[in-house]
């Protein structure tokens, strides 16, 4: 539950200064403390280092000099402290002895032990194991300040024994591994030793500390939280046509005849239909009601999944949303085509299918993930090809934005403005290196931990995006944002959003050249998606969040009345969410409401009966066709 600094720290105090005094007094902690927590490791180490304070300490007037002479002595002992430390350091990492049973027990830092013995940390590491950049710096302090003391500690003990002082640098240069005993001839430092609350075996064991840890950010993936809540899970590497490499999760149920295909938005990924756990995530929601559910992540993340792995960085990020439309979502769903397809067979062998899909495919998918989906069906259908889907369910859509904040509102003409600049400089918005991610992380948690730092930054992201009453702060905490990996946003997606807003039509990506338009398109200017809505040929339900400042209900409204208009089979309902509400928050009411969209559509069962039912159904009309003759 330690910060990676932190036990850095930690670890540099035990093997180096293991020799440190407690400057605890007797009124603070009385012995009998000591006494009443006979198993505990950290109580042994904090009696042997008492007993070495009232050996080594008289509290009499030569603590004056000793102070006096730890000043004058302090450049010359901070000069020498530095190499001793980095041969510890070294030696540290080459010996690895266990503890003998008879030895007595290695002297820790009582404030050190006082930090981590406190009732609220402990709530707080069983909560999340995160620390924030505020906390890791308190701890530093307080161990910065004990390990200044402890420096003063042993300039005076150098001065007045004067002999062990030369015994110790006799040792250091005589053997190699002396370098790791301490000042105390009795007191061993070759292990660090720990026991756990509440374990079965309470004696203690060896903890090998290490500096590459995961610095306490939260790194899991989709995979981890569903395998972690008993659900099964499947992952689906699938590539584009041109070349990207996604990744399609599943929860698999490979006998249902029902599967629902699940899309996230912008900078979003597949966990945000998992994050509100077993009760309030719409991907539990729809596998325990019989669905074979698959979760589906758009290309753009910070790994750059590539089968070419020397795509540079600027052809990486040169996506729109009209890849997503027609590169990503087509790839996934004729994935999920072929496995459902081959399980069914295997599982249903006598069942006839007549080259129908022998399933039922609805698809989910929460703003800019909606107007891929509508991008994608609309796309198909010119194209005569089948789409495989049977209801689309569009959370907050995207597609329209005359309606925005005034922060997007500069940003989308800034955007328009200085496109040709920018592309060459910002091929895409995101955290670039693994440090940054961490420390992201990190402020990320302090919001979490400190209500008021937390409230503002919700205040000010609020106020930015409009007055949305998303919960902004909780949405940074998820864990696809981590220094291993995070979504990143292109530069072309923003730059197509812009062209929507300043157009105010639902239009595929306008490239600047007719020439390029026309080799695209086929016309001179890009293909206007809300005059092809007749081509719709599934239903449709259209959801809007009134506090939703991001896509206004005004703007789900106009796709509403240009599908009704259109001849789609269309409903439209809203509810009093903001725009992150639709995934990230738990509401029974807009999982209720989906769940009964999707049982609008049963398969169809189509079953072929087997050879012996077949002759005895053959046999038995030829005599029932005898009976009427007769």
């Amino acid at each position: 539950g330690v910060s990676s600094f932190n036990q850095f720290i930690h670890e540099l105090s035990v093997d180096s200064d293991s020799s440190s005094v407690d400057y605890a007094s007797a009124e603070d902690e009385p012995d009998e403390i000591y006494r009443s927590t006979p198993s505990s490791p950290l109580s042994d180490g904090s009696g042997t280092c008492r007993t070495s304070t009232h050996i080594n300490h008289d509290p009499h007037w030569t603590n004056w000099v000793a102070y006096i002479f730890s000043w004058i002595l302090l450049p010359a002992r901070f000069l020498l402290r530095i190499p001793f430390l980095l041969f510890r350091l070294l030696s540290s990492q080459e010996s690895k002895a266990s503890l003998d049973t008879g030895s007595p027990r290695p002297r820790t830092f009582h404030p050190f032990r006082k930090v981590h013995s406190s009732k609220d940390h402990v709530v707080q590491r069983t909560i999340d194991r995160r620390r924030g950049v505020i906390e890791d710096l308190h701890l530093a302090i307080e161990i910065f300040i004990e390990a200044i003391f402890d420096m003063f500690h042993k300039a005076a003990y150098f001065v007045f024994s004067p002999f062990a002082a030369f015994r110790i640098f006799g040792k250091w240069f005589s053997s190699p591994s002396a370098g790791d005993k301490d000042i105390d001839d009795n007191v061993s430092n070759a292990s660090v030793p720990t026991a756990t609350l509440g374990a079965n075996d309470p004696s203690p064991r060896e903890r090998n500390l290490t500096l590459h840890h995961t610095l306490n950010t939260d790194a899991r993936t989709c995979r981890d939280v569903i395998t972690e809540l008993g659900y099964p899970y499947e992952a689906i590497h699938v590539i584009t046509s041109d070349g990207y490499v996604i990744l399609l999760e599943r929860l698999p149920r490979r006998d249902a005849r029902k599967a629902v295909f699940l899309q996230h938005g912008i900078l979003d990924s597949s966990m945000g239909w998992v994050s509100n756990g077993v009760v309030g995530s719409p991907a539990f929601a729809a596998f325990d009601q019989g669905y074979d559910v698959f979760l589906g992540n758009f290309r753009g993340l910070v790994s750059r999944e590539h089968v070419d792995k020397n795509i540079s960085l600027r052809q990486y990020w040169r996506f729109s949303i009209n890849e997503h439309g027609t590169e990503d979502i087509p790839a996934m769903i004729e994935k999920i085509h072929e496995v459902k397809t081959a399980e069914l067979k295997l599982s249903h062998p006598n069942e006839e299918t007549n080259d129908e899909q022998p399933y039922k495919l609805c698809a989910i998918s929460h703003s800019m993930g909606g107007a891929a989906m509508l991008m994608y069906v609309i796309i198909r259908r010119i194209e005569e090809k089948p789409h495989r889907l049977s209801r689309l369910v569009l959370l907050s859509p995207a597609g329209f934005h005359d309606e925005t904040s005034f922060l997007f509102t500069v940003a989308h003409y800034i955007c328009l403005l200085l496109a040709p600049i920018l592309a060459l400089f910002v091929p895409a918005l995101y955290i670039p290196t693994r440090f940054f991610r961490m420390l992201f992380n990190k402020l990320v948690r302090d919001f979490h931990n400190y209500p008021a730092v937390g409230g503002l930054v919700q205040t000010i992201l609020s106020y930015g995006f409009g007055g949305d009453s998303s919960n902004w702060v909780g949405v940074l905490g998820l864990p696809h944002y981590n220094m291993n990996d995070m979504p990143g946003l292109s530069f072309r997606v923003i730059h197509h959003l812009a062209q929507i807003k300043r157009t105010k039509k639902f239009r595929m990506y306008d490239f600047g050249s007719k020439a390029v338009n026309m080799e695209v398109y086929g016309s001179p200017e890009p293909i206007d998606l809300g005059e092809y809505y007749s081509l719709i040929d599934i239903p449709v339900d259209l959801v809007a969040g009134k506090k939703d400042q991001i896509i206004t209900s005004s703007m789900v409204k106009k796709h509403y009345r240009l599908m009704k208009d259109s001849g789609v089979d269309v409903s439209y309902n809203e509810f009093e969410y903001g725009h992150l509400d639709f995934t990230f928050a738990h509401h029974e009411e807009l999982l209720a409401f989906v769940m009964s969209r999707l049982l609008l559509v049963e398969p169809d069962l189509k079953r072929q009966s087997s050879p012996k039912k077949a002759l005895k159904l053959e046999k038995t009309g030829q005599a029932r066709s005898g009976v009427s003759s007769d």
